[in-house]
């Protein structure tokens, strides 16, 4: 489904049009109701396996919080 902005709506928010077009999702710009430009990317930006190496989560980090268990 490509996605429609008006010209004044994508001039304002370009980095937001910009964004869901590298994500894959085409974008239409329309002046005075007429379509003028599609944006789409060049390459899809991928996921990439292994960017998150590096990031460490404690084996403990869903377990219940002490200063909270009144609340529950």
């Amino acid at each position: 489904m490509i996605a429609t902005w008006k010209l004044s709506d994508a001039k304002a928010q370009f980095s937001e049009v910009v964004q869901a077009a590298m994500l894959g999702q085409p974008i239409t710009v329309t002046k005075d109701g007429r379509p003028v430009v599609l944006i789409t990317a060049i390459k899809p930006a991928l996921r990439v396996p292994g960017t998150g190496k590096g990031v460490w989560m404690a084996p403990d980090f869903d377990a219940p919080l002490d200063d909270l268990s009144e609340c529950m």
